[in-house]
């Protein structure tokens, strides 16, 4: 009896489970930065808001934060968006969209340089701008 009753657990449990989902899809993109606001020197310990502007390619596009990536006293950053696989995505022209975010200005750096991603050229490489920041003690 035992058994049966585990036998017919087990088959509600697969049937249950439908390999057919039909939960919208996702998948993560960064996007270009458009413009960038960034202090003329940092000094030690002090926390700042980095302001970066960017545009939405369609109504698709969902803000998720600032994709960041360290090396060194190198920091690239760009604007990580969820992008909803749908069929009815329409294309936007709107005005770039401000976001802030927080930097700490950490002891050992004499300077910083700052990558903001600009999007690809023709043949599929990334694009930079860069600009160094000193840093004051």
């Amino acid at each position: 009896m035992k058994r049966l009753v585990l036998f017919l657990l087990t088959i509600s449990a697969l049937i249950s489970c439908s390999p057919n989902d039909d939960s919208p899809s996702y998948h993560l993109e960064v996007l270009p930065v458009e413009s960038f606001t960034v202090p003329e020197s940092f000094d030690m310990n002090q926390n700042y808001q980095i302001k970066v502007k960017y545009k939405r390619p369609s109504d698709c596009h969902f803000y998720q934060g600032i994709y960041y990536e360290k090396n060194g006293q190198e920091r690239t950053f760009g604007v990580q968006t969820s992008v909803l696989e749908a069929d009815y995505c329409n294309p936007l022209d709107e005005a770039p969209i401000e976001v802030t975010f927080d930097f700490l200005c950490t002891p050992g750096n004499q300077y910083y340089t700052f990558r903001f991603y600009k999007g690809e050229d023709a043949n599929g490489n990334n694009l930079f701008e860069e600009v160094t920041i000193p840093v004051t003690y």
